[in-house]
């Protein structure tokens, strides 16, 4: 079936990643557990969700390491210009991908327009994949991220993130098992 074929060169891709994630005592590809983590959110957060919506959260961060965050200025404009060619190059990995295993243009054009993150909160598909993005976020990174940086920087995220998600997307995060010090700095973000 195509959508295996594809689930497992995608994670392939994504285990060549040389950074590693330490998850309940296995060592994973950082890239290959976050593709997983994406999967399984939106297994939870739409069930019903098209093929292609599925192939496209399973891509979202697919090579990602190949455009490192510190090969770009380190100011706001350098951070916004290193997301945009992250969605280009995910979009490229995805199309080359899909190609390979015999997916219809119409499916492999649907794929890169959610991960160019086109038309969000216009576009239910676009919409559901950055809902599972921040969910997957603030489950499984917030935490450490907030522990890097400031209250002030932390409440700042998490309103950014928040806005950027559906009606659905906040129900879905409420119900997520944050921390006690995660839990605090959301609701004082919300607030």
């Amino acid at each position: 079936m195509k959508f295996n074929q594809a689930i497992s060169l995608i994670d392939q891709a994504n285990k060549k990643d040389p950074n590693t994630e330490e998850y309940k005592g296995v060592t994973y590809a950082k890239e290959y557990i976050y593709g997983v983590r994406m999967s399984e959110r939106l297994d939870v957060f739409m069930p019903d969700a098209p093929e292609s919506l599925k192939l496209a959260a399973r891509c979202q961060h697919i090579c990602r390491w190949e455009i490192p965050r510190d090969s770009y200025p380190m100011d706001r404009v350098g951070y916004l210009t290193w997301r945009n060619d992250l969605k280009k190059l995910h979009a490229k990995k995805a199309a080359e991908i899909l190609t390979s295993v015999g997916y219809e243009d119409e499916v492999i054009d649907e794929v890169q327009f959610m991960l160019l993150k086109k038309q969000l909160k216009k576009n239910e598909l676009t919409q559901a994949l950055e809902d599972v993005i921040c969910l997957v976020f603030l489950e499984f990174y917030f935490d450490e991220f907030a522990e890097k940086h400031s209250e002030e920087k932390i409440i700042d995220i998490v309103q950014k993130t928040w806005a950027k998600m559906s009606e659905k997307g906040h129900e879905a995060a409420l119900q997520l098992p944050f921390s006690e010090s995660g839990l605090a700095l959301v609701q004082k973000a919300l607030a």
